[in-house]
């Protein structure tokens, strides 16, 4: 066999087998994920070890400990083994972390919390899965997250300090 048809029939062995790879995209419990639904029931039938799972996706969420946590579990059933991949939490559990609360305002009319400017440029720094390109467009993603739980930052609505973001307010804590 040549060497471009030897190429080829590796390209294709590679495709196969990430084409047999099963993923498993879950929402767990930093820290505290269990072998109970949801990942139990998915992973039993591709025969991996699903308290090896669990142990091993708790210990790469153990920083996000009362947050909701996206991952994901790549298994390969053939070969019984399996990798896991953390996502970066949602953007309201980290506020609701920051703030101090469960959940975010059941009315407009009372703030369901408050949150320092200053955490939410760590937020905004910490954001791996925004699509902004800048840093006060993640802080407005942020502060628009913080609109709609009806949390306050620095005392002010969110929406106010969204308008202070624009004027160019804030943009000294933006470039420290």
């Amino acid at each position: 066999m040549d060497a471009a048809k030897c190429r080829n029939a590796t390209k294709y062995q590679n495709a196969v087998e990430v084409m047999n790879m099963k993923t498993i995209d879950a929402i767990v419990e930093g820290g505290k994920a269990t072998a109970g639904p949801p990942l139990g029931p998915a992973l039993g039938p591709l025969g991996v070890n699903a308290g090896q799972v669990v142990a091993k996706i708790n210990e790469a969420t153990k920083d996000f400990a009362g947050m909701k946590v996206p991952v994901k579990v790549h298994v390969d059933p053939k070969a019984k083994t399996f990798t896991i991949e953390v996502g970066s939490p949602p953007t309201a559990e980290i506020i609701k972390k920051e703030a101090g609360i469960e959940k975010g305002a059941g009315n407009r009319e009372a703030p369901a919390g408050n949150i320092p400017l200053e955490n939410l440029d760590n937020i905004a720094k910490a954001k791996k899965n925004s699509l902004a390109k800048t840093a006060k467009e993640t802080l407005k993603e942020i502060l628009g997250t913080c609109i709609s739980m009806g949390i306050n930052v620095d005392g002010k609505k969110a929406k106010d300090v969204m308008k202070e973001t624009d004027e160019g307010k804030h943009d000294s804590l933006l470039k420290g």
